[in-house]
């Protein structure tokens, strides 16, 4: 890399320093969260503070971060296709002479990645700064052929952006129907949790050294991201020979018990999975009884439903960390739709969900397509 860039260092701009207007910026952080394809075309960030003594950009600037969680994460190159932007503090910059930016960021994120992960230095945090980059061993085609290959893999990335954004309308879709269809039946029956079933905590007793391999659970964040339980994501706990703990069955509706803002405590989701498993000791389940009131797969969109999070909200109490009133909550009167109600919702709403996971593997083809193609193009 010595041999064929000029290596440099991003200067300090912190998030809260971003501004709805100013010059354009890009922070360390945004490489992981905002710019997913190799190339940064719009930058999205802005900033009013003096710039004077800030690092810009130059057209074809290739940028990695300079730390990150763990090696492989910290490898993670894109290319500014615009000059003039200002560039932030933990971002090495390449400045590349007479090569293509965009084909060394496929290049650096392929399988260069290996061999940037390895000269990254730390252990709980990964450092990698430009004389860890110098000796970094790069295969160049001639500039047009770079071009050439850099112009296939942008098509490819237009394409999963726009399947992206296929995969948002959807949700958004299912996210404003279900709140539609709510208002229209939500206040055919009023219960409670409390007289749909009965509620049981978590796992109680485990260490640390009791985790990974034994009987599956069903963890805090499997609850918290999905409002149907991802089976494909348990877990494992070890559990001894006549040890009682509660499992989680069919039907259940489970609950995140705490978190850092009372908007995401009380975060719910359904347990459709016909193997008894256990839950994690941060969340609580409930179990349905009451089969003449309640829909279980129904009850998956309605736990994910504006009104529902706007009554779980005066639950949460706390200051620092906020934990849901369980007691409370159990007891507090809900509006439901009638049952006849709740299994025709469900089944709108499904067949929309089930569109959106067609969506979703056509999403995961195009990323293996991607990684296949950077695999045989750098060898």
């Amino acid at each position: 890399m010595a041999d064929i860039a000029d290596l440099y260092k991003g200067t300090g701009i912190s998030k809260d320093q971003l501004s709805d207007d100013g010059e354009p910026c890009i922070l360390y952080g945004e490489l992981y969260t905002k710019y997913k394809s190799e190339t940064i075309r719009e930058v999205v960030s802005k900033t009013n503070i003096d710039n004077t003594k800030l690092v810009r950009s130059k057209a074809n600037d290739v940028i990695i971060p300079c730390s990150g969680e763990t090696a492989e994460d910290i490898a993670t190159a894109r290319c500014v296709l615009n000059g003039n932007i200002l560039l932030g503090g933990d971002l090495n910059i390449i400045r590349l002479h007479g090569y293509d930016g965009a084909f060394m960021s496929y290049q650096l994120n392929g399988r260069r990645k290996y061999d940037i992960a390895k000269v990254a230095q730390g252990v709980s945090v990964v450092h990698l700064y430009g004389e860890h980059l110098k000796g970094v061993k790069t295969i160049n085609p001639c500039l047009e052929e770079q071009k050439k290959i850099a112009k296939l893999l942008s098509l490819l990335d237009e394409r999963i952006a726009t399947q992206n954004k296929i995969i948002d309308k959807l949700q958004s879709l299912i996210k404003g129907l279900n709140d539609t269809l709510y208002a229209q039946h939500g206040d055919e029956v009023m219960t409670s949790f409390a007289e749909l079933g009965t509620s049981y905590s978590g796992l109680s007793g485990k260490s640390a050294q009791d985790f990974g391999s034994g009987k599956p659970f069903i963890t805090y964040l499997n609850v918290y991201s999905n409002n149907v339980i991802n089976e494909n994501d348990f877990q494992y706990v070890a559990i001894k020979d006549g040890e009682k703990q509660n499992v989680a069955e069919y039907g259940d509706v489970l609950f995140t018990l705490s978190s850092e803002t009372p908007e995401e405590v009380g975060i719910g989701s359904v347990y459709l999975g016909k193997e008894k498993v256990y839950l994690n000791s941060f969340c609580f389940g409930i179990h349905i009884t009451n089969a003449e009131i309640a829909f279980p797969p129904y009850l998956s969109y309605y736990v994910s439903s504006t009104p529902f999070r706007k009554f779980v909200y005066p639950y949460a109490q706390g200051s620092t960390r906020f934990n849901l009133c369980k007691a409370e909550f159990e007891k507090a009167s809900i509006k439901l739709p009638s049952l006849e109600s709740q299994k025709r919702i469900y089944s709108i709403l499904k067949s929309i969900a089930s569109k959106i996971e067609t969506e979703k593997k056509l999403l995961g083809l195009y990323y293996t397509q991607k990684q296949y193609l950077l695999r045989q193009m750098f060898i």
